[in-house]
């Protein structure tokens, strides 16, 4: 049964202005449960095999069914890229279906979907799996993004991989390692957008996780999350549907930390040239 939450206490910095959400619910959450994988079949969230499958988040970060977690495969022991285009395609049919369903309640005004990849970067179940959030309100980071509105074509040497009409980069100012930002140029500005390319952004995912995997031919643990445009009527800049990866590691075995001098003043510091990491991941063979 899905634990209810009766009360979401968001709180304000008031030195900042920046929101936190208290949620003590989740602590009582386990690492791994003791009867083994709960998403591969037979397991405790899964009775059956499944393709794809969203299932109530046990652990919610807020109430009214509003988190859950996307399960990509019924498969334990394979990366998100080696489940092949047509296996990813299928995710992505899974992450516009749950963006149309829970964009359209009146209570949810954007859909975060996000996914973490490796012990390191906090995960606590190995099998392929993202998560979603459906948001009373439009996130900071991507208003930031929204209310700039502007996403400026990269520079060729930070370009890794493209395909149809996506397009994979380092960012100029890159805060993590192997960082990408993945972008469509179809106009499309949400996942349910009609003519959004599936199969262009299936492939390229495919591609990208798959160099991330060969940087230090070991798996690469990283955060993803998706932008997209809130579920509002009101009038933003036209930016493009977009995808963020953050890779973590700076070296073999070596994480990139988020250090005090970068949470306290803001700025970042990252040890792996931009230039360089494009270099890289461009040499490297992808996979399609």
């Amino acid at each position: 049964m899905t634990e209810r939450l009766t009360e979401t206490d968001k709180r304000v910095d008031s030195l900042t202005g920046a929101e936190s959400v208290m949620v003590p619910t989740r602590q009582v959450r386990p690492n791994l449960p003791d009867s083994g994988c709960p998403f591969c079949p037979g397991g405790l969230e899964t009775p059956r095999d499944y393709r794809t499958l969203a299932i109530p988040n046990r652990w919610p970060a807020m109430p009214d069914d509003r988190c859950e977690v996307l399960l990509y495969t019924s498969v334990h022991n394979k990366a998100f890229w080696q489940l092949g285009t047509s296996q990813v395609l299928h995710v992505v049919d899974l992450w516009t279906d749950r963006s149309r369903v829970l964009g359209a309640r009146p209570d949810v005004d954007y859909v975060l979907i996000f996914e973490n990849r490796g012990r390191l970067s906090g995960t606590t179940i190995d099998h392929p799996h993202g998560q979603l959030y459906a948001l009373a309100e439009t996130p900071a980071e991507p208003l930031n993004e929204l209310v700039n509105g502007y996403m400026p074509s990269p520079p060729p040497d930070l370009i890794v991989s493209e395909d149809r009409n996506w397009q994979a980069w380092v960012p100029e100012a890159a805060k993590w390692p192997f960082e990408l930002l993945i972008a469509t140029n179809d106009g499309s500005r949400r996942l349910s957008d009609a003519g959004m390319d599936r199969v262009g952004l299936a492939n390229i995912l495919v591609d990208c996780l798959a160099r991330l995997d060969q940087v230090f031919d070991q798996p690469m643990p990283y955060m993803m999350w998706i932008h997209q445009r809130p579920f509002t009527d009101e009038a933003f800049a036209p930016m493009p549907l977009h995808i963020h990866i953050a890779g973590m590691l700076r070296s073999a075995h070596t994480q990139r930390f988020m250090a005090a001098a970068e949470v306290g003043g803001g700025l970042y510091f990252n040890t792996v040239d931009p230039a360089l990491a494009a270099r890289k991941l461009s040499d490297l063979a992808g996979h399609r």
